[in-house]
């Protein structure tokens, strides 16, 4: 950017808050989503939140990329804002971007078809949503011009840092409790066999 004038290059940076505002939905949906999974909290709220906030996520991850439509600096056109790899413009960070965009659309709208699919296999994709927020992490560290700034750094680490203690509490097998088996009944000693016979003086 040749310019520091923010109106010179409004679509980049409404593009790139709508990215953060993305990534930090799917953050609060991956903690809702694992700790719905690790009973942590009331089922039935933490189900609806979770539900709620991915479509929020998925709503802003379409925003950011379709404002960037608009940017006359970068230009990526439909190629570079669809096609994982194909922007000039870090195409790697931004490809990992594109990854996660669809990743993380195709596991969360599973839930709508889980019907179909099977109960287990939707469990089975869905488990699969922490790696697309990896990726969609990666991507806000790689691809963002302000990504050395601390105001983005912060909620970067302190997300990561929950989503990682979840998941790893989710992979550790869980110990449960053994079986107190139950106390033996209190043995009677039992009477005494009468005698077949008896003799009388």
């Amino acid at each position: 950017m040749t310019t520091r004038d923010p109106l010179d290059y409004g679509w980049w940076l409404a593009s790139r808050s709508a990215g953060v505002v993305a990534y930090l939905l799917l953050s609060a949906a991956v903690i809702a989503g694992l700790a719905m999974a690790l009973r942590i909290g009331p089922a039935r709220a933490l189900r609806a939140t979770h539900e709620r906030i991915a479509l929020l996520a998925l709503a802003a991850v379409a925003a950011h990329g379709l404002l960037l439509l608009g940017d006359p600096w970068l230009r990526p056109g439909l190629s570079g804002v669809l096609v994982p790899f194909a922007s000039d413009y870090r195409p790697v960070w931004t490809g990992l971007g594109i990854l996660a965009a669809y990743l993380a659309a195709a596991l969360a709208l599973t839930f709508y078809v889980r019907g179909r699919i099977g109960a287990r296999r939707w469990r089975t994709a869905h488990r699969l949503i922490p790696v697309a927020w990896l990726l969609a992490a990666v991507h806000v560290i790689g691809a963002g011009s302000d990504a050395g700034s601390l105001w983005l750094q912060v909620p970067v680490a302190l997300t990561a840092a929950l989503v990682l203690t979840l998941v790893g509490q989710r992979l550790v097998p869980r110990r449960r409790p053994q079986p107190v088996p139950p106390p033996k009944p209190p043995v009677t000693p039992e009477p005494a066999a009468s005698p077949l016979w008896s003799t009388r003086g």
